[in-house]
């Protein structure tokens, strides 16, 4: 079983920066991905950026050039830095690991509010 635990998470103005940190621990594989999604209230909860241990990356086309997904396997960290914040940003973040067999594990979330 792994866990997460994210942090980074705040209120911040539309055109500002936040960074999302997301320690992961326990039984984890060499091989597994890592990434982020988010959910607002009534929406279904969804991908925001993904990351595989080899540093094959994936975004969501709204974020795309605004976000960037990084990992440091030796620390088994995924971050999540995010500029140009919109107001359309705002949800709960959610910190994802799977590994190579399809099994995920989530992070408690961490609330991201961007005011207009």
């Amino acid at each position: 079983q792994v866990q997460l635990v994210e942090s980074g998470g705040g209120l911040v103005q539309a055109g500002g920066s936040l960074r999302l940190s997301c320690a992961a621990s326990g039984s984890i594989f060499s091989i597994n991905a890592m990434g982020w999604y988010r959910q607002v209230p009534g929406k279904q909860r969804e991908l925001v950026a993904a990351i595989n241990s080899g540093g094959n990356t994936n975004y969501a086309d709204s974020v795309k050039r605004r976000f960037t997904i990084s990992r440091d396997n030796a620390k088994n960290t995924v971050n999540l830095e995010m500029s140009s914040l919109k107001p359309e940003d705002t949800a709960v973040y959610y910190c994802t690991y799977t590994d190579s067999y399809g099994s995920s594990s989530w992070g408690q979330g961490t609330q991201v509010t961007v005011s207009s």
